[in-house]
């Protein structure tokens, strides 16, 4: 008999303050679009879908400060998203977040790290996501959350959920990484934070990179989360995100290492973002991250 099947609760977050190209708002339809429901039922799994939060629509606020593009309203948001998760731990439930930009990991982050003494983190996109207001070339807070979430931002960022720093260094991987500001690859090397670009997953392989994260995020830790940009794939398999970057991990890579996540049973809790529909091909890329919320749950092809 296989293992009981731990209950999913779906929250979307329709979130695009972080970014600068707009539709990203529209992510969660379009991954719900493309069936993900449907499909961890098909898995074996009870799903229940809490809906979207409540997101301010970008054009009746003012951005604010250059260096922190809409900070109030993100962190109003963060805060909501933090207090929802933390409920849906608290029922035993496994939270799967649909974004939305990337920002909103500094919610989910906040509303999941609570519940652990110590939380292993991959992080599978593109970019480094650790500047801070003093390193960003653009003032959008979804190239911050990794900063925040280790204790480094403006004091309302690291401080949502009421405690900081939510995660450590040496139990976190970032995989993909091909593109990286100065001031990140600064905060890289003095937190020693493990990074896999893809000249590593070139060189090593996809199985020995996923080796090698699983055995950082789990030494000492009591559970994974998983924070998975669809820009870490290359652009010719997810056209749909913001911030396409040539060059990144394939299809089937990332189908590897989430199969070999889900071998692994630490995962705890997930979040997909930065599906843009506006810039996508017939939802192609919502599509794709269903396929890999299939893969982390536990499908296989036999």
């Amino acid at each position: 008999m296989g293992k009981v099947k731990q209950p999913i609760s779906i929250v979307g977050v329709p979130m695009d303050l972080g970014a600068d190209r707009r539709g990203v708002d529209m992510g969660p339809s379009a991954i719900r679009y493309a069936l993900v429901q449907e499909k961890l039922a098909s898995l074996g799994y009870e799903v229940e879908d809490l809906g979207n939060l409540q997101v301010p629509t970008l054009e009746s606020y003012h951005e604010g400060q250059q260096q922190l593009k809409y900070l109030r309203e993100i962190c109003a948001v963060s805060e909501d998203l933090a207090r929802t998760l933390d409920k849906i731990v608290e029922r035993e439930r496994f939270p799967l977040v649909l974004g939305g930009d990337h920002s909103i990991a500094i919610g989910t982050i906040a509303g999941v790290a609570r519940h652990h003494q110590r939380m292993g983190l991959i992080w599978f996109d593109a970019h480094g996501d650790l500047n801070t207001e003093y390193t960003t070339p653009s003032g959008n807070i979804h190239g911050m959350p990794l900063a925040v979430g280790l204790g480094f931002g403006h004091s309302d960022l690291i401080n949502i959920g009421g405690y900081t720093p939510k995660i450590h260094a040496q139990n976190i991987v970032i995989i993909g990484a091909r593109q990286l500001d100065e001031g990140e690859r600064k905060l890289i090397r003095e937190q020693q934070i493990r990074v896999f670009t893809m000249h590593d997953i070139d060189r090593l392989g996809m199985a020995k990179v996923m080796d090698e994260a699983l055995q950082i995020v789990t030494d000492g830790t009591d559970g994974v989360h998983l924070s998975l940009d669809l820009d870490g794939l290359d652009p010719k398999d997810a056209p749909g995100v913001g911030t396409p970057v040539a060059g990144g991990i394939t299809y089937r890579e990332s189908h590897l290492a989430l199969e070999m996540l889900s071998e692994a049973n630490v995962l705890t809790s997930a979040e997909f973002v930065e599906v843009n529909p506006i810039l996508d091909d017939a939802n192609r890329t919502a599509k794709v991250a269903v396929a890999l919320i299939g893969s982390v749950f536990g499908e296989k092809v036999l």
